[in-house]
C-alpha cells in the first residue's frame, strides 16, 4: 500500500484547517452583517405601521382642529412613501436590497395599491379641510369614515409584510447557522483525524528507532538482520538506506570470512605438500640434479605458503576492523 509523505499529510491537514476556519469566520461575519440589514429592513417595515397610524391620527386631529398645521401629516406621508419605495426597489444609500422573494414583492405591491388609495384620500382631505360649507363638511365626514375603515386594512397588510420579512430573515439565519454547524463538525472531524494521524506517525517513528536499536544490539559474529517496518515515505526511505548499509556489511563480512577459510585450507594443503616433498627429497638424496630441482620447487612452495599466510593475515585484519565498527556502534548505543 502506497504511503503518503509526512510533509504532505501535514500540509494537507494545515490547508484543510485553514479553509474550514476561514469558512466559519466568513460565514459568521456574513451572518452578522445580514442580521444587521434584516433588522434595518424589518424596522423600516414596522415603522410603516406606525406612520400609517400617525397619518390617521393627524387626519382626525386636523378634522377637529382646522387651524392646526399640516407639517406633521406631510412629514409622515413623505417618509412613508420613501420607505415604501426603498423596500420595493431597494436603496443603495441605506444598504437595502429590493424584495428578496416573489411573495414579499407581491405583498409590497398589495400594500402599494392600498396606499395609493389611502394617499388619494389624504390629498382629498387636505383640500376639503380648508373649506367650510355644508356640502364640503358632508363630503369631509364621508371621507373621514372611509379613512377610518381603510386604515385597519392597510395596517393588516403592513403587519403581514413585517411577518414575511421576519420569517425570511429567520429562515436565512437558520440556514447559515446550519452551515456553521456543518463547518464546525468538519473541523472537529479534522482535529480528530489529525490526532490519529500524528499518533500513527509517532508510532512509526518509535518503531523505527526500536528496530534501529535492535540492529546495533545484534551479535557481531552473525549476519545483521535487515529492518522490516511500514510507515510514511520518509520512514520507508530511511529504512531502505539502513538496510542497504546492513547488506553491504553482511556482504563484506561473508566475503572476508570465506576468504579467510579458503586461505586456511590452502595453507593446510601446502603444509601437506611440503611434508610430501620432504619425504621425496629424503628418498632422492643420491640424485644431485633432481635434488636441485626439488629444492627449487620447495622454495616456490614455501614462498607461496608465505604469500597465502600474509593474505590470511590481511583478511583477518579486515575482519577485525569490521568487528571494531560494530563494537563502536554498540558503544554509541550504550552511551
Amino acid at each position: 500500500m502506497k504511503k503518503n509523505r509526512i510533509s504532505t499529510k501535514i500540509k494537507l491537514i494545515g490547508i484543510l484547517f485553514f479553509i474550514l476556519m476561514t469558512s466559519i469566520i466568513t460565514t459568521t461575519i456574513y451572518l452578522n452583517k445580514k442580521n444587521e440589514k434584516d433588522a434595518l429592513i424589518i424596522n423600516i417595515a414596522g415603522k410603516q405601521r406606525m406612520l400609517s397610524q400617525n397619518i390617521t391620527k393627524n387626519i382626525f386631529y386636523l378634522y377637529q382642529n382646522k387651524e392646526a398645521s399640516f407639517s406633521e401629516l406631510e412629514n409622515s406621508t413623505t417618509e412613508f412613501i420613501y420607505n415604501l419605495n426603498s423596500l420595493k426597489d431597494g436603496n443603495q444609500l441605506s444598504g437595502i436590497m429590493k424584495a428578496p422573494t416573489d411573495d414579499i414583492a407581491k405583498q409590497l405591491m398589495k400594500v402599494e395599491i392600498l396606499w395609493e388609495s389611502f394617499y388619494k384620500n389624504i390629498n382629498e382631505f387636505k383640500q376639503l379641510n380648508q373649506k367650510n360649507d355644508s356640502f364640503t363638511n358632508l363630503s369631509l365626514k364621508k371621507l373621514i369614515d372611509t379613512i377610518y375603515i381603510t386604515n385597519p386594512i392597510l395596517l393588516k397588510e403592513i403587519d403581514n409584510l413585517v411577518s414575511m420579512y421576519t420569517n425570511h430573515s429567520e429562515e436565512k439565519s437558520t440556514q447559515l447557522k446550519y452551515i456553521q454547524y456543518f463547518f464546525a463538525l468538519l473541523l472537529i472531524l479534522l482535529i480528530t483525524y489529525s490526532f490519529f494521524e500524528l499518533k500513527t506517525m509517532e508510532e512509526h517513528a518509535k518503531k523505527f528507532l526500536e528496530e534501529s536499536k535492535k540492529v546495533i544490539e545484534q551479535n557481531i559474529n552473525e549476519p545483521l538482520t535487515p529492518i522490516k517496518i511500514e510507515g510514511e515515505n520518509e520512514i520507508v526511505e530511511a529504512t531502505q538506506t539502513i538496510n542497504h548499509f546492513i547488506n553491504k556489511i553482511n556482504s563484506v563480512m561473508t566475503y572476508s570470512a570465506s576468504a579467510i577459510e579458503q586461505s586456511k585450507n590452502a595453507s593446510l594443503k601446502l603444509e601437506e605438500l611440503t611434508d610430501e616433498f620432504d619425504k621425496v627429497i629424503n628418498e632422492l638424496t643420491n640424485s644431485n640434479d633432481l635434488s636441485k630441482q626439488l629444492n627449487r620447487s620447495e622454495d616456490i612452495v614455501i614462498q607461496s605458503q608465505e604469500y597465502l599466510i600474509n593474505s590470511t593475515k590481511r583478511l583477518q585484519e579486515l575482519k577485525n576492523e569490521l568487528d571494531k565498527i560494530l563494537q563502536t556502534c554498540n558503544s554509541v548505543k550504550s552511551s
